[in-house]
């Protein structure tokens, strides 16, 4: 008989304290899958991978000269290429989504420092991330590692700093409440900035400028609702603010460097499955 085959995926949200900061916690176990290369797509929300039995195997970084390598622990920034993970039929892990506001809180730095490029965790959050890393193997089920990543996160949130400058924090917002949708102009005109200064405030402290932030929180968006099985890509790119299925193309092209039908059928297995693979 073959070996049996593993496809677990778990989705939670964090305790209470952590909300404004972390979206949720993603828990991944696949064993026996066909091997595949998952496309780490650009979002509004940092990565910060912890994994399990094996590394992450990173194929290709969203800054293109950094070193392909295996991962046991990976932080990313904001990014508008996308990664390339070779999965080799195995992989698990859990994954933190951390919005960009909450990165001088948890992580003790801007999110603009961690701007297009995914490093070691290790070297940036030091030895809290090889304990926690510890317990998460030591524990038991998916539960047991949640509570690990919640209790690692809330002693760094103890000893964090004060959220991202109020106006940069309530413009990230408003953006992501609009998807994306929003001129940078009227953006600025709402938190009382120029938008020269907007823009200098966004770079630093989110990784983006408003306009790239707003491409990519839209994109992201599509992307979801495509793979919810809405039907039809010109009612997805009508839906989502978009000219045109043409527009969408493009998008999908520069952000993702495939079309959305190639997308959503390399992640067809995953998204049937239920499983969250890292983004």
């Amino acid at each position: 008989m073959g070996a049996e085959i593993v496809d677990e995926a778990v989705r939670v949200a964090p305790a209470a304290p952590l909300r404004e900061l972390v979206g949720w916690y993603s828990g991944y176990r696949q064993r026996g899958v066909p091997a595949t290369r998952h496309r780490g797509l650009p979002s509004p929300w940092l990565t910060l991978i912890l994994t399990l039995d094996e590394p992450l195997s990173i194929a290709s970084h969203p800054d293109p000269a950094a070193a392909p390598g295996d991962f046991p622990t990976l932080l990313g920034g904001l990014h508008t290429t996308p990664a390339l993970i070779d999965v080799p039929g195995r992989q698990s892990g859990i994954q933190v989504a951390l919005s960009p506001l909450g990165a001088r809180v948890l992580l003790g730095l801007p999110a603009g420092e961690l701007a297009g490029i995914d490093v070691r965790a290790d070297d940036v959050l030091g030895a809290g991330v090889r304990t926690v890393h510890d317990r998460l193997r030591e524990a038991s089920g998916w539960g047991g590692r949640f509570r690990a990543v919640d209790d690692w996160l809330l002693g760094r949130l103890s000893h964090g700093r004060e959220l991202a400058a109020v106006p940069v924090a309530e413009a990230w917002r408003r953006l992501v409440r609009a998807d994306g949708r929003l001129r940078v102009d009227e953006l600025a005109a709402d938190v009382g900035f120029s938008e020269r200064h907007l823009r200098n405030l966004f770079r630093a402290e989110i990784g983006l400028t408003p306009k790239a932030a707003a491409r990519v929180i839209r994109f992201d968006v599509a992307r979801r609702r495509l793979a919810g099985r809405m039907p039809g890509l010109a009612a997805l790119a009508a839906d989502c603010g978009y000219a045109d299925q043409s527009h969408l193309d493009r998008e999908f092209a520069a952000l993702a460097s495939c079309t959305p039908s190639a997308w959503l059928a390399q992640e067809f297995r995953n998204i049937q499955s239920g499983h969250h693979p890292p983004a």
